[in-house]
């Protein structure tokens, strides 16, 4: 137990490997400069595809709001009585060369619904629920380098309508964000913290770290962890080291 005039307000985590920091991971707004096209075409996910006559706009974007009210829509009046149908988005890239050593994932807050994704032409998944947030991970499909562009496209299908029971609208309705870590990092979702026993002297802090490895190597990596006060005063802290073999992850718990 440790005491505290004020409950878990900041929490610090830090991951090295031995005798070498790693930088912060990086995660980037990826909405703006979207190429839009209501309709659908089977090339549309190539690189050489010619999106020049695309509307450009940045998301988050809802096609279906832009159409005509109408109560014979497939939709019906529960679903707005506006139209939903196909559409694709595309959007051209850069990714300078010093992300070679990284991980680069692409994270979507929603897309409504039946979505398709694809970088440089392979076909990433396919997603059908339209309102839970979803990754991929591009590293292994990137151009790097200024010169070289990559092209993420996205095919959106709402065309089976009736779908909801309220207006659900068309498209990524969401924002999407492109984050960079090292190939040692902090999984996705992986930082879970709980307080089991709260008093108003002190409180007992529980967290578990999930630690990816998708480094071709085995590594020892000191996880540290610190809790701050209000006023950032430091309350405790502690390290740990955890081996992590070769494409492996691991759980790190620390008691506080």
């Amino acid at each position: 137990m440790k005491k505290c005039s004020t409950l878990l307000l900041l929490l610090v985590l830090f991951i090295f490997k031995t005798n070498a920091q790693q930088s912060l991971r990086s995660r980037e707004n990826f909405c703006n400069d979207w190429k839009f096209f209501l309709g659908d075409n089977a090339s549309a996910n190539l690189n050489t595809y010619d999106d020049a006559s695309w509307r450009l706009l940045n998301l988050p974007h809802d096609w279906s709001i832009e159409g005509k009210f109408d109560e014979k829509n497939p939709a019906g009046i529960g679903g707005g009585a506006l139209p939903g149908g196909v559409a694709w988005y595309r959007k051209s890239f850069q990714v300078t060369a010093e992300f070679k050593n990284k991980n680069v994932f692409i994270d979507f807050d929603g897309v409504y619904r039946l979505s398709e994704v694809w970088i440089n032409g392979h076909s990433l998944g396919i997603r059908p629920n339209g309102y839970i947030s979803f990754r991929y991970d591009l590293t292994p499909y990137l151009n790097y380098g200024d010169d070289n562009n990559n092209v993420i496209a996205v095919r959106v299908d709402n065309s089976q309508q009736p779908n909801s029971r309220w207006y659900s609208g068309s498209g990524i309705y969401r924002n999407v964000w492109m984050e960079t870590t090292n190939k040692i990092a902090v999984d996705q979702w992986g930082t879970v913290i709980t307080t089991p026993q709260v008093s108003e002297q002190s409180a007992k802090v529980l967290i578990t770290i999930s630690v990816k490895n998708s480094d071709n190597k085995k590594n020892e990596v000191t996880v540290k962890t610190s809790l701050m006060g209000e006023e950032g005063k430091l309350i405790s802290a502690t390290s740990s080291k955890m081996d992590l073999n070769v494409d492996s992850k691991k759980k790190n718990n620390t008691d506080l």
